[in-house]
């Protein structure tokens, strides 16, 4: 069976379907051990790869670079990959997709922002006239064979938001994605225009809509959720901690603990956990 319809199936099933976002191969690691699903979020592969915002930055080669790792690493996981705008143009979104498709990517999101582009929850979002992102869209969708594809909306304005999704839901596109809503209110009323298509739901830290379990999101009528940071800033926050305490002490490692932390040990095991999925080594082996 191939990637994209083992995630249309997933998605099919009950519940609300959770990706986590994940921006390099380590994190990808660790996610893998709770979930089976990964998102590779622009934010955090922006952040993570170039040290940039996630404002138009990414080239296309260098994420195709990075899903042919993650799938060389996890061939059972789901993989849904931030494509943006599809890099501009209808044919660079169109060879990306074939490519992506190729190296096993379940699933991309096509967004239509108009650039320079935003975060999804930031503010001073643009998009590009309807029908030019649905002529993109069209094109794409032409393309892939069993890919599945997200059909994402940006925009701002009450009524365009409500136009746009019932629009992209209309597509052949499998799941619409209206980013940065705002309330529990305003998932109802989309749900209501998308009618029977799956629907995605994107939440951040600190952004703009609000925070929902699993069970509340499926009670809403939500098919999948997309988690695009929680790797990133739990980072972000441990890296910053332990730096400062090792400031603190004057470069003197804190006493380790192998119940508490993590050593050398637990991340040469979970490294080696990649080799075993790519059957080159048995699991454990070297350690």
């Amino acid at each position: 069976m191939n990637h994209g319809t083992k995630l249309r199936e997933r998605i099919a099933g009950p519940g609300t379907t959770p990706l986590i976002g994940v921006y390099d191969m380590y994190s990808a690691s660790i996610a893998a051990k709770h979930y089976d699903g990964m998102f590779v979020s622009g934010f955090g592969f922006a952040a993570s790869y170039y040290g940039l915002p996630d404002i138009g930055f990414i080239a296309w080669p260098d994420m195709i670079a990075f899903v042919q790792r993650l799938r060389g690493a996890f061939p059972h996981h789901h993989l849904l990959v931030d494509i943006d705008d599809g890099y501009v143009d209808p044919e660079v979104a169109c060879h990306v997709v074939e490519a992506l498709e190729r190296i096993g990517a379940s699933g991309v999101i096509l967004e239509d922002q108009k650039r320079p582009r935003r975060c999804g929850h930031a503010d001073g979002k643009q998009v590009l006239p309807l029908e030019e992102y649905l002529e993109k869209l069209e094109q794409v969708l032409a393309t892939r064979r069993d890919l599945l594809v997200v059909a994402r909306t940006d925009a701002t304005d009450e009524h365009d938001i409500l136009h746009r999704a019932e629009r992209l839901a209309a597509t052949d596109a499998d799941v619409v994605l209206v980013d940065g809503v705002r309330s529990v209110e305003w998932i109802k009323r989309i749900r209501e225009v998308v009618g029977g298509k799956p629907l995605l739901f994107n939440q951040i830290a600190g952004g703009k809509s609000p925070r929902l379990s699993l069970g509340e999101l499926s009670d809403l009528g939500v098919d999948v959720a997309i988690y695009s940071t929680p790797c990133l800033f739990a980072a972000h926050e441990a890296m910053n901690s332990a730096l400062a305490d090792l400031k603190s002490a004057d470069g003197r490692l804190p006493q380790f603990d192998p119940a508490a932390g993590v050593g050398v040990h637990a991340s040469t095991t979970l490294l080696e956990r990649n080799i075993a999925r790519e059957r080159l080594l048995p699991e454990g082996a070297g350690v």
